[in-house]
């Protein structure tokens, strides 16, 4: 190769490694964004607790159910199209948020940038794949769009902080439309056109049971929560989750082009990443869904204020992420994993003493650690994943590991808010008896807390007794918070002893799967037309 054929193939690399990062920001930006505006909103709309969860589900459901589909969707139409398409989608999504005057159109919007975001998260990686097909230098470029990822997520609270405290909650919506549409312009002229390996179809029986699990089993969980998990309506969607979860294994197993190849779960390292992601998550997303409440209610800190604190732990993974290129040289998946999800763990029950009048310095250190553990971690689950198949089924493999990533954050909120849920409801009663408040008025608030959730309690007219019940309500809350910290820790060190034992020391390839059909060199995108991709305008 010339110099001139050398200096032109890295600079298109550099051209779709920016493009990739780029998208996965856009993807990720409402994810904070929302999170620390969650009392607002509650408060403007007068949501409930349980509507509150959807407003974080309506996001994620929808990158967990199609993410897999999108991933094939990028083999059968072209990786260009599908990154376009997910950009336009997370600019109309935003735009749907920005204008809602319900919690009902707020849901239709996150679900549209959550289908938007679907179709982002596996083709950025993908493109990725293909731009750096060499193990090593792919790491390098991972590492970089995750640290986008979390660029992203610092920049969220610190955003929303700003316009809310001088603006209205819907303006957090504002910066993916043009974000967006700006990088739609640049990718049209400068992101090449890659081409599937082989011909893929749509694997439209998968892609339906799949999404009917997911949304089924989280329905069931947010709604139990908030009613009962023996009424009629939770126990059919609990049913027809597990059934339609078994119809999607028979599927994919039958399935000669199937979204998910199962046979990927023949490979440890493959296999072991996936499960530490999704029990991650359920524990994380679930931790800063619970995490952004108790600092907008029991500590009642303005969206800036619970923005700069929620923004420690990202700020300190972003950093993470740009050291973790040598340290993933360095060092194995196994070992860089079980680190950060046992001092992620450690972080979380350091919380567990958290108070109503906690300080800033206090939270700030535990916040950092988790930060720490969470940047040593993450990268290395989605670099061991990719890494781990040919070449090929990069691409799947990062959308397998991305939905079972976003079945466990939107099953997060949904958990965790109805355990915070139950076991405030539970000791209440208790708490306003200690502070002195009794009879009708301590009905009239449980009452009130059991049927729209825990902030109902501040919009009523209590009289004097205002202070106490408020404070027992607070008290409430935060025994629900330690149980949430608990379990969450507890899913970290399950994560922490999936990966010690069931990764490899290195990442292999031994596992041929259905549909291989070039060695892992073959994903080098081409420059004269006859390899893996072209140029597309």
């Amino acid at each position: 190769m010339n110099l001139s054929s050398k200096a032109a193939t890295d600079s298109r690399r550099s051209a779709v490694v920016a493009l990739a990062c780029a998208g996965v920001f856009v993807a990720y930006l409402p994810v904070t964004t929302v999170a620390v505006s969650l009392p607002v909103i509650q408060r403007a709309l007068n949501a409930s607790t349980a509507q509150l969860s959807w407003v974080q589900d309506a996001f994620v459901l929808p990158v967990a159910a199609l993410i897999l589909t999108a991933g094939v969707f990028g083999v059968v139409h072209g990786a260009k199209k599908v990154y376009q398409a997910g950009l336009a989608l997370c600019a109309v999504g935003a735009a749907v948020s920005l204008t809602a005057q319900s919690i009902e159109m707020l849901w239709a919007g996150q679900a549209l940038s959550g289908v938007g975001a679907a179709a982002l998260l596996p083709v950025t990686l993908a493109l990725i794949s293909r731009a750096a097909p060499d193990p090593r230098e792919r790491g390098k470029y991972i590492g970089l769009w995750t640290t986008c990822m979390m660029a992203a997520m610092v920049v969220g609270p610190l955003l929303a902080g700003a316009l809310v405290e001088h603006t209205s909650w819907r303006w957090i919506f504002l910066l993916p439309v043009p974000v967006s549409l700006v990088t739609m312009a640049v990718a049209w002229r400068s992101l090449p056109e890659f081409r599937g390996f082989g011909g893929r179809r749509l694997d439209w029986p998968g892609q339906i049971t799949a999404a009917v699990a997911i949304t089924a089993l989280v329905y069931g969980v947010i709604e139990g929560g908030a009613d009962s998990f023996a009424a009629p309506g939770t126990v059919i969607a609990l049913v027809v989750a597990v059934v339609s979860g078994a119809l999607f294994v028979v599927v994919e197993r039958r399935s000669e082009e199937p979204m998910l190849d199962l046979s990927l779960f023949r490979n440890s390292t493959f296999a072991a990443s996936t499960l530490v992601a999704m029990v991650s998550f359920l524990g994380l997303i679930g931790f800063f869904f619970v995490l952004s409440l108790y600092l907008g209610m029991v500590q009642q800190l303005d969206t800036w204020q619970a923005g700069v604190r929620l923004v420690l732990v990202n700020v300190v993974s972003m950093i993470m992420g740009v050291v973790m290129g040598p340290l993933m040289r360095r060092w194995s998946p196994r070992v860089l994993i079980t680190a950060g999800m046992l001092i992620s763990a450690a972080a979380l029950l350091s919380l567990t003493t958290l108070g109503v009048s906690t300080s800033f310095m206090s939270l700030a250190w535990r916040l950092a650690l988790l930060g720490l553990g969470l940047g040593l971690a993450f990268p290395c689950i989605t670099s061991a994943a990719v890494s781990a198949v040919p070449g090929p089924q990069a691409g799947m493999a990062a959308a397998g590991n991305n939905a079972f990533r976003q079945v466990g954050g939107s099953l997060g909120p949904a958990v965790l808010g109805t355990l915070l849920a139950m076991k405030a409801v539970d000791t209440l009663p208790g708490h306003l008896a200690d502070a002195g408040v009794s009879g009708g008025v301590a009905r009239s608030v449980t009452e009130a807390v059991e049927a729209n959730g825990l902030g109902a309690a501040a919009g009523m007219d209590l009289g004097a007794d205002a202070g106490r019940a408020l404070g027992a309500v607070s008290e409430a809350f935060l025994d629900g918070l330690h149980l949430c910290l608990t379990v969450s820790a507890a899913l970290l060190v399950l994560a922490a002893l999936a990966s010690a034992v069931l990764l490899r020391r290195r990442p292999d390839r031994s596992v041929t799967v259905t549909g291989s059909a070039a060695p892992p060199q073959e994903a080098v995108p081409a420059t004269d037309g006859a390899g893996s991709a072209s140029e597309g305008h």
